[in-house]
C-alpha cells in the first residue's frame, strides 16, 4: 500500500511542479502590476495624466482650464486617491486569477475529453498533457480493460447462443426417439417380452438424456439471472466427499471405470453443503466424461495449515494450454467435438469455480501426458479466504 502511494505521489510530481511555477509566476505578474500601478499612482504620473486628460476633453477652450482641471482632481479624486486604488487592486487581483483559472482549468477539460473517449469505439490511445501521464495511463488501462470485458462478454454471448441452437437440435433426437419407440409399443401389443423391455430401456435413456438437456437450459437461464448465495453451515467434508463417492460407482461402471479414494477423515469446514456437492459433482461428472474407458479416477483429500487440498485426477485426452486457459469460462467446452453423449452446457466449470471462490476457495486445471487434474483448496474456515 506504502509503495502504491508513492507510485502515485511520483506520477503527479510533474503536475504539482508545473502548478506550483505557475503559481509563482502568476504572483510575481500580480505583485509586479500593482507595483507599477501603485508607482503610477502615487508618484505623481496619475495626477498629471487625470488633470490634463480633464483639461483637454471636459475643459478646453476656458481661459483656466488647468486651474479648474486641477481643482475638480483634488477635490474629487485625490482625496478619495485610496479608493482608487483598492478598485484597481481589485479589477487586477480579478484579471490575474481569471488567467490562472483558465490556465488551471484546462487540465479538467483535457481529463474530460479523456473520459469522453472510453466510451467511443475508436483504437487510437487517449492523449493527455505531459503533466498529466499518470491520469493518461490510468485511462488508457480503463479503455483497455473495458474493451476486453466487452470482447469476452461478446464471446461469452456467442458461445451461449450458439449452445441454445446445439441443445435446441439435440433435443429432437431423444424426443424423437421417445416418441418413435412409445409409439411401436403402443402399436404393436404382440411384441416378444425381450423387444418389449429393450424399447423400453432405450426409451428411458433417451428420457434421461432429454431430462439433462432441459437442465442444462435451467442452467443457462439461472447462471445468467440469478446470483449465487451461501447458506454456511458446519459440515464434515470427509463424509460429504465418501457419500458423493459412493454414488458415482453405477455410472463409472457403465465406463468400466475405478475409484482410487484417499480422503483424510473427519475433517470439518464451514460451507453451503448443497453448493458444494454441486462442485464436487460437477468435477466428477466432468471427469466421468472425458476419461478413457477402463482407466481409474482419483480423488484425494488432505488437510494442511490454512486449507484443505482436494486433488480429482483422471485419464484421458490432455487439453491444449490454449483451451486449458478458458476451461473455467462461462460456456466454454474444451471438446469442440460436441459429442450429444459428453457435450455439456459448458457451464458446470465455471458454476464450481464461482462457488469455490465465493467460499474464500480456488480452483486450478492442469493437463499432461494424457493426465487431467482438477487441484481445489479450500479454507478451514470457509468465512475466509485463502493467505
Amino acid at each position: 500500500m506504502r509503495q502504491k502511494q508513492d507510485k502515485i505521489t511520483k506520477d503527479f510530481q510533474q503536475l504539482k511542479y508545473k502548478i506550483f511555477f505557475n503559481s509563482l509566476f502568476m504572483l510575481f505578474l500580480a505583485f509586479l502590476i500593482l507595483m507599477l500601478l501603485y508607482n503610477f499612482v502615487f508618484s505623481g504620473r496619475f495626477a498629471n495624466w487625470t488633470v490634463a486628460f480633464l483639461q483637454r476633453f471636459f475643459y478646453s477652450g476656458q481661459p483656466d482650464s488647468y486651474e479648474m482641471a486641477l481643482n475638480f482632481y483634488q477635490y474629487n479624486i485625490r482625496t478619495r486617491i485610496e479608493w482608487f486604488f483598492l478598485f484597481a487592486f481589485c479589477l487586477v487581483f480579478a484579471l490575474v486569477l481569471r488567467v490562472y483559472l483558465n490556465n488551471f482549468t484546462k487540465y479538467f477539460n483535457s481529463i474530460n475529453q479523456g473520459i469522453d473517449a472510453l466510451i467511443t469505439e475508436g483504437t487510437e490511445e487517449i492523449l493527455l498533457s505531459p503533466e498529466l501521464s499518470a491520469t493518461e495511463k490510468k485511462l488508457n488501462f480503463i479503455r483497455h480493460t473495458l474493451k476486453q470485458r466487452k470482447a469476452e462478454a461478446d464471446l461469452a454471448e456467442q458461445r451461449k447462443n450458439d449452445l441454445i441452437v446445439y441443445l435446441a437440435h439435440d433435443l429432437k433426437t431423444p424426443l424423437t426417439s421417445i416418441i418413435g419407440y412409445l409409439t411401436l409399443l403402443s402399436e404393436t401389443p404382440e411384441l416378444p417380452p425381450e423387444a418389449r423391455s429393450k424399447y423400453i430401456h432405450i426409451s428411458l435413456d433417451k428420457s434421461i438424456r432429454l431430462e439433462e438437456l432441459i437442465n442444462e437450459f435451467f442452467d443457462i437461464t439461472r447462471f445468467n439471472l440469478t446470483t449465487i448465495t451461501l447458506d454456511l453451515e458446519n459440515t464434515n467434508l470427509s463424509r460429504m466427499l465418501d457419500q458423493t463417492v459412493s454414488e458415482f460407482y453405477p455410472i463409472l461402471t457403465e465406463k468400466n471405470l475405478t475409484w482410487n479414494v484417499d480422503i483424510a477423515p473427519d475433517v470439518w469446514i464451514l460451507c453451503d453443503r448443497d453448493k458444494l456437492a454441486r462442485v464436487f459433482d460437477n468435477l466428477i461428472r466432468n471427469a466421468v466424461a472425458y476419461s478413457y474407458e477402463n482407466s481409474e479416477i482419483s480423488l484425494s483429500m488432505e488437510p494442511q495449515k490454512y486449507k484443505v487440498e482436494i486433488i480429482l485426477k483422471n485419464s484421458g485426452k490432455t487439453i491444449p494450454p490454449q483451451k486449458l486457459a478458458h476451461i473455467f469460462e462461462q460456456f466454454y467446452r474444451a471438446d469442440s467435438s460436441r459429442s450429444s453423449s459428453t457435450g455439456g452446457s459448458g457451464l458446470g466449470l465455471a458454476i464450481a469455480k464461482e462457488i469455490l471462490e465465493l467460499h474464500g476457495g480456488m480452483v486450478q486445471a492442469f493437463s499432461k501426458d494424457e493426465t487431467i487434474a482438477f487441484v481445489l483448496s479450500l479454507p478451514l474456515d470457509c468465512g475466509k479466504s485463502l493467505p
